[in-house]
């Protein structure tokens, strides 16, 4: 769709440099993708709340040590 917009000049010269477009188009639709991306993780990490009970590192590495993680799959 094409349309016209006032961006400001230094906004758009960092979002150049930022995204490393080209083009003017090619920045705005980049930045667009991005914030809506953005948007729809944090929509589903709202949806998914959070996780009050995640492994901690000392756990993980039990669970690294322990004797089926070390088997060969193929055997």
């Amino acid at each position: 769709m094409k349309t016209s917009i006032n961006l400001p000049s230094e906004e758009l010269k960092s979002l150049l440099e930022f995204t490393g477009a080209k083009t003017k188009n090619q920045a705005i639709n980049l930045a667009v993708k991005e914030f809506n991306r953005r948007q729809r993780l944090e929509r589903l990490a709202r949806k998914l709340g959070k996780f009050q009970e995640i492994m901690s590192a000392d756990e993980l590495k039990r669970m690294r040590e322990d004797a089926q993680w070390d088997q060969d799959p193929s055997s």
